[in-house]
């Protein structure tokens, strides 16, 4: 998913690194895009500079990274206001745990799911029932399954963000229920 239409709006920016690339930022830290540059064959040039230390990044040292386009590069990092902002109160588990739930899809989250359980309800279903009985257990227990694995899906976002809102007002005296 693309979040930016030319490199010049990722400048002077903070961005979350969604994405672990060999020799650069990890996953779950907070950069600064200093500058970027597309060059002629469509490939982008990003200098940029950890906002925040974790283990490996110790100073303010510039760091440079190439992507193929614009669209590697929104992958790689994305703008995230939240983390940004109450990066000093979370951990690495937790914004890579974040990051983990807030990029699932449901092609990439669900549709596994629904087809395992699909594949598991039709077995049973042929085993145990007979006649047209087996067909409508099947079809009935596979509608059911794949509705409670949306709501699933869409629970673990939820409940994420609000678990990520509880840590930040922790010290704010706010519980949120």
């Amino acid at each position: 998913m693309t979040h930016l239409l030319n490199i010049d709006e990722a400048i002077d920016r903070k961005f979350l690194v969604a994405k672990s690339m060999k020799g650069q930022a990890e996953q779950g830290t907070i950069i600064h895009v200093l500058d970027g540059e597309q060059a002629a064959d469509g490939s982008i040039n990003v200098w940029y500079r950890v906002t925040h230390f974790n283990e490996k990044f110790h100073d303010y040292q510039d760091y440079q990274a190439k992507f193929k386009n614009l669209a590697e590069f929104c992958k790689w990092a994305q703008p995230d206001n939240f983390i940004a902002r109450h990066y000093e109160k979370l951990n690495i588990k937790d914004i890579q745990h974040y990051l983990k739930v807030k990029n699932r899809s449901f092609t990439t989250f669900c549709l596994p799911i629904i087809l395992i359980a699909a594949v598991i309800i039709w077995i049973i279903a042929f085993v145990a029932f007979e006649g047209t009985l087996k067909v409508v257990v099947g079809v009935v227990l596979t509608v059911v399954a794949a509705v409670a694995i949306l709501f699933i899906f869409k629970g673990q976002k939820k409940h994420e963000k609000i678990r990520l809102y509880e840590k930040v007002s922790s010290t704010w005296g706010v519980v949120i229920k």
